[in-house]
């Protein structure tokens, strides 16, 4: 049983944080009605259907068989790196950066090792966590950060992208830039997935996808779509039910509940004020290097209407410390399970190229974007 707890805790630090936080403030603002207002419920209701339609397709190797038909055509490590990183950019802003992540590695792991290239795993599998924190950037729902921004402002989808287009692009550019070092060594992927994918199911799968998009954007109420994918997955895949983040999704509340209470303290309230005041985007960028880029959002968004700079430093702000972003965690954790003697080397790595585009990615927001 303790050895049950412990484990739970190491893999779900961030979860664990967040309820101790939400416990201690409630000593410090004891509970009362104006609790129920501190959740953002489209946020928790939109996060729920997209993870739940991802698990879905992915229990029926959506994701997999589409990306290894990818793979397949590959030419050289230089463009399957390129290749990978793309699909898990194109990933994030499709299903968020963490599904990206959980779906996307494992096709890293195994192109790199069917082709004998597991030496350039930790840099590789480094990339594609940067390029999930930063994909995701584009789209409302491709990081949990920017669906409670995107909600809690009631952002334009215009704006929003109009915002985050030019720090995407840069990193689009760093990214393909990153991978050119990688030798043009000709490769041959064997593995193949003889299993199709169900008419029906990928069918239905597909169209909750949809729809769920449809409620981030405000399109169909969000409550109704979440009670129809929770009503259809349970009759189709109570397995995908079974696998939703729902420490994710409690992560929020506990957080939603630390940041509600937090705004209601005075002296809190006036010292981020104030240094909010000064540089929304420095603030949040620092801040998610402490305590992640979910809480920060969350937290910062009751001291500040300046929701353009909050939203860019939370997205940049993913990139430095292992902590600053719930990705990294799960990257830091897929690669320690996959190279347990490897782990020093993939810290090392990592730091260099994510204070890289940080400090890159951060210059030239700052000095030029706001």
């Amino acid at each position: 049983m303790k050895t049950k707890v412990v484990h739970f805790i190491k893999s779900h630090v961030v979860f664990c944080v967040a309820v101790i936080c939400a416990v201690v403030s409630c000593f410090l603002v004891p509970p009362d009605k104006e609790y129920l207002s501190y959740i953002d419920y489209k946020t928790i209701a939109c996060l729920f259907a997209t993870l739940a339609v991802v698990c879905a397709l992915r229990d029926i190797m959506f994701f997999t068989i589409i990306s290894r038909k990818i793979v397949r055509v590959v030419g050289n490590l230089r463009v399957l790196a390129i290749i990978l990183i793309v699909m898990t950019f194109i990933g994030s802003m499709l299903i968020a950066n963490d599904m990206a992540l959980i779906t996307f590695l494992p096709l890293g792991y195994l192109s790199l090792s069917v082709t004998g290239q597991e030496k350039h795993s930790a840099y590789i599998f480094i990339l594609q966590n940067i390029s999930a924190n930063l994909g995701g950037m584009l789209t409302p729902f491709g990081n949990p950060q920017n669906l409670y921004l995107y909600s809690y402002f009631n952002i334009p989808t215009g704006e929003f992208m109009g915002i985050m287009v030019i720090p995407f692009i840069l990193a689009v550019l760093m990214l393909v830039a990153c991978c050119l070092p990688l030798p043009a060594e000709k490769l041959k992927v064997d593995e193949q997935i003889s299993k199709p994918l169900p008419p029906v199911r990928t069918t239905v799968y597909i169209v909750m996808f949809v729809l769920s998009i449809l409620a981030v954007f405000r399109i169909l109420p969000y409550y109704i779509v979440a009670a129809l994918i929770f009503v259809v997955l349970m009759f189709m895949d109570r397995e995908a039910l079974a696998a939703v983040d729902y420490p994710l999704l409690l992560t929020f509340v506990a957080f939603f509940i630390f940041a509600g209470n937090m705004s209601r303290l005075t002296f809190i309230h006036d010292l981020l004020s104030g240094l909010l005041d000064k540089s929304t985007f420095l603030v949040s960028l620092a801040s998610c290097q402490v305590i992640s880029n979910v809480p920060t959002a969350i937290l910062l968004s009751r001291f500040t209407d300046n929701f353009k700079e909050l939203l860019l430093g939370v997205n940049i702000g993913g990139t430095g410390t292992l902590i600053a972003s719930l990705a990294s965690l799960i990257t830091y954790s897929e690669f320690k399970k996959l190279y347990p003697n490897d782990g020093k080397k993939y810290i090392k790595t990592f730091v260099l190229l994510n204070l890289l585009f940080l400090v890159v990615l951060g210059a030239i927001t700052y000095f030029f974007l706001l």
